[in-house]
């Protein structure tokens, strides 16, 4: 199939899809969003549900999902940290890494054969935490300083939580390259390397495989250059009047997930 010809979802083989904004909303999934996995499930869809969210293990991450109304496997789930995990893995094997972050990102990063540790690392790594160690954050800037290389699990400047925005790993490494003048390498959204690491989990090819996305500057601007076709869902951040600000389209724009079924 070549890419200039227009594809159909009865034509994808394997589907990307982000998490927050297009399968749950404030932890409650969107509707359609259960029946859509099914379907998927049901035809024999390969997929990955993608989160920017470093936090959490696969695991934990299958828990949370189900207490919200969808039932996903671990194994159908792909972070930030599984990401940044495998493309440090493929730099440095079995290096050294100090870390700020939780279970998800130390996790993933021990299963990829990192030791983590403040003696001398190879990489200081950047995710998601409840709560930023000001102890952490001037141990990580003194050893970049020292020459260790920096990472962040992804861009994202806040993050949400019930009493308003939080400062999330983009704000915090805003403050470690301020103080060391040195800009981390970012593997999640939008870098396309969040993308093709995904694909790489369930054997995909950029002809036949398709992201679903509520952002326009994250999933549809990565989806698009990574040569996927992209669904952009109007359940999340992006409104209809954003799009146009952009130079560039979704393939499809749908009120929700629940407009793709009928069409799989």
């Amino acid at each position: 199939m070549a890419h200039d010809e227009p594809r159909k979802a009865e034509d994808i083989e394997c589907w990307l899809t982000d998490m927050d904004g297009v399968l749950v909303h404030e932890n409650q999934a969107v509707p359609g969003a259960a029946e859509l996995i099914q379907r998927w499930v049901d035809t024999s869809r390969r997929f990955l549900v993608l989160t920017n969210n470093s936090i959490y293990t696969p695991r934990d991450l299958a828990a949370r999902l189900k207490a919200s109304g969808l039932q996903i496997p671990e194994e159908n789930l792909w972070t930030s940290a599984l990401a940044t995990a495998e493309f440090m893995k493929s730099q440095m094997p079995g290096g050294r890494a100090f870390v700020i972050g939780e279970a998800g990102l130390t996790t993933a990063l021990h299963e990829a054969g990192f030791i983590l540790t403040d003696q001398s690392p190879d990489y200081v790594v950047l995710g998601e935490t409840r709560s930023y160690s000001f102890d952490a954050i001037t141990k990580a800037i003194r050893l970049i300083g020292e020459g260790a290389r920096f990472i962040a699990t992804n861009p994202d400047a806040t993050g949400p939580s019930k009493e308003g925005p939080l400062p999330a790993t983009g704000a915090i490494a805003a403050l470690i390259t301020k103080a060391t003048n040195r800009e981390p390498y970012v593997v999640g959204k939008p870098n396309p390397m969040m993308f093709r690491s995904a694909m790489n989990q369930i054997e995909a090819h950029s002809e036949t495989t398709a992201m679903i996305g509520d952002r326009m500057d994250t999933d549809i601007i990565a989806g698009m250059e990574a040569g996927l076709h992209t669904v952009l869902v109007l359940t999340g951040i992006t409104q209809p009047g954003d799009v146009d600000a952009f130079p560039f389209r979704p393939d499809q724009t749908l009120e929700s997930v629940a407009e793709l079924i009928p069409l799989i």
